[in-house]
């Protein structure tokens, strides 16, 4: 990139006087910017017209001339910054900001957050460390089933409350009487993100991929077949009823990409960049329902904005800043709430432990203000004593039983773990029991292979949309329940959820993964421990900024004021 060579060698003028007044010669220049003495006069030549510098020579060779500075590099570097944004070139941007990762903050300030560049709205986030690949299927973190469902659309979407699945792909669907036909009918306006219309034959086609996945398999257990019935209308055809089949196709695990490019979907935005350093979504003129107003929405992958002792501009990643948070005056929190998602400990049912001994632990935990002094920063996690709202701990008599000598806990990503195992340690030790710990370094249970030897398993539970779904679908897919219930157990809990997913009635479905939950409870197989508190900060002139049940922001929604009329 010749503007960040051309930076370059203007610092190496810079930096022997930090700017002040220099006499030198220009063979000492030339020694600075290791080149020749004739590159080095065009080179001044060239800094001098951009208004950089002034050199002013001295005739005879070896004469020492002045070298006088207009501009700091900082200065050059913000300018070619807002020139390189301007013409949309994010990478180049990305790269004149990694000069200076000293000043990076600073640096970066400007250009965060909501701007208008070239009369297109954008919106730039501050992220603190590099996304995984927005395959189809099951991913592990909030922030790409977030953008997941910002670039893909599936057959069914949840309502803007979270709840009920609504027609995405699909305007509306048909099902049979006894429930096992359900006939999707599509929008006749579907494009692919490459502008091409959608075909019918596609979605199928997208859809048995999707199926052919182990993971996505479990969930849709139920699915016998897949048949195109009209150029608009799609079959699916079940083995057994399954009426939670519109709220697994609202997922976005099951979300459809184009079955030949999977990069290419058909929501609101489309992805324009993917790399380590930035992500850039752009909205997708032929998308089917309403149109965003934001025209481009930008990570920016910069984990030297995240050191603590700089100062965060994004505490944790629960709490997201748009922009940054040097002032924290210019940053205000639009949106926060206690996520339904939490952190959980499973006791394995045919392991060292009892019933008696698994219910004194779990009542240790809770009862003994373990969760209320982990060294946590303070408002980032709430102890809970429900697994959803309403679906509170049972009560049993106190019974302080005496513990096995020795424990093994397994546990995963997130960080807020480490310190509960150390804390779990300490409690359990002063009870006489040596409890060794391992870290699987992930965010799912996918290749642990201590899972098999665990006696205790910590891990974390994100809850999107419609939260009783999302916990039967956990039951179903996760690896968890395998190794924490016997064979028998596991095999009485799928037939449960084979009795659950054949009631028509939404409410009579929620009252039976309650009872579900309550019984895994009772037989204190999993017990929440605590829930996070999403935040969202935005500065001003950010609007729309309505946090969802991932505790992310859709971006459909989010809009910008244009410039002058604040």
């Amino acid at each position: 990139m010749r503007l960040v060579n051309r930076l370059n060698q203007f610092q190496r003028l810079w930096q022997p006087s930090a700017g002040e007044p220099q006499r030198v010669t220009v063979a000492e220049l030339a020694e600075r910017c290791f080149c020749s003495e004739r590159h080095i006069r065009t080179l001044l030549r060239q800094l001098e017209s951009a208004g950089w510098l002034r050199w002013q020579a001295q005739a005879g060779r070896g004469k020492r001339g002045d070298l006088t500075f207009q501009v700091t590099p900082e200065q050059v570097r913000a300018g070619m910054m807002e020139q390189v944004l301007n013409r949309g070139q994010h990478k180049n941007a990305l790269e004149l900001a990694q000069l200076a990762p000293d000043q990076l903050r600073h640096l970066l300030q400007p250009f965060l957050g909501g701007q208008w560049q070239n009369d297109t709205p954008t919106l730039r986030i501050p992220y603190y460390r590099p996304l995984e690949p927005l395959t189809p299927g099951f991913l592990p973190g909030r922030a790409e089933q977030h953008l997941a469902g910002q670039i893909y659309s599936g057959l069914t979407r949840f309502d803007d409350d979270g709840e009920l699945p609504v027609g995405d792909l699909a305007h509306h669907w048909r099902i049979s009487q006894d429930g096992l036909c359900w006939d999707f009918y599509l929008r006749s306006t579907l494009h692919w993100h490459n502008g091409k219309p959608v075909e019918t034959q596609q979605l199928q086609r997208a859809l048995q991929s999707l199926l052919a996945d182990r993971e996505i398999a479990r969930l849709f257990a139920s699915v016998a077949h897949l048949e195109v019935v009209h150029a608009q209308c799609l079959r699916i055809r079940l083995h057994r009823p399954d009426y939670w089949l519109a709220h697994r196709l609202a997922l976005y695990c099951s979300c459809l990409a184009h079955p030949d490019e999977p990069d290419i979907g058909c929501g609101p935005f489309r992805l324009a960049r993917f790399e380590a350093d930035l992500v850039r979504l752009e909205s997708h003129e032929f998308w089917h329902l309403s149109h965003p107003l934001l025209k481009a929405v930008e990570f920016w992958i910069t984990p030297q904005l995240f050191d603590r002792e700089m100062g965060n501009s994004c505490r944790h990643p629960v709490q997201i800043a748009i922009g940054q948070q040097d002032e924290l005056v210019h940053l205000r929190p639009v949106s926060n709430s206690i996520s339904l998602g939490f952190c959980y400990l499973a006791l394995r049912r045919e392991g060292k432990l009892s019933l008696a001994q698994s219910r004194y632990l779990i009542d240790l935990i809770h009862r003994s203000g373990m969760l209320d002094t982990l060294p946590l920063d303070e408002g980032l996690i709430t102890p809970s004593s429900e697994m959803l709202p309403g679906w509170r701990l049972p009560e049993w008599e106190p019974d302080e039983t005496a513990l096995p000598a020795s424990l093994t806990l397994v546990y995963h990503l997130p960080v807020e773990l480490h310190a509960m195992a150390e804390q779990l340690k300490r409690y359990l030790a002063d009870k006489g029991c040596e409890l060794t710990v391992h870290f699987h370094p992930a965010k799912t249970w996918h290749g642990c292979q201590r899972l098999g030897e665990a006696d205790l398993v910590m891990g974390d539970r994100l809850i999107g949309e419609s939260p009783a779904f999302t916990l039967e679908q956990w039951l179903r897919c996760d690896n968890l329940w395998p190794h924490v219930l016997t064979a028998r157990q596991f095999a009485h809990l799928q037939g449960t959820l084979d009795a659950v997913q054949r009631q028509p009635d939404e409410t009579q479905r929620r009252e039976g993964m309650r009872e579900v939950y309550t019984m895994l409870m009772q037989d204190a197989a999993i017990t929440p421990l605590f829930n996070y508190r999403y935040q969202v900060s935005a500065p001003p002139g950010v609007n729309g900024i309505c946090m969802n049940a991932r505790g992310w922001f859709d971006f459909t929604r989010a809009w910008l004021p244009p410039p002058g009329t604040q």
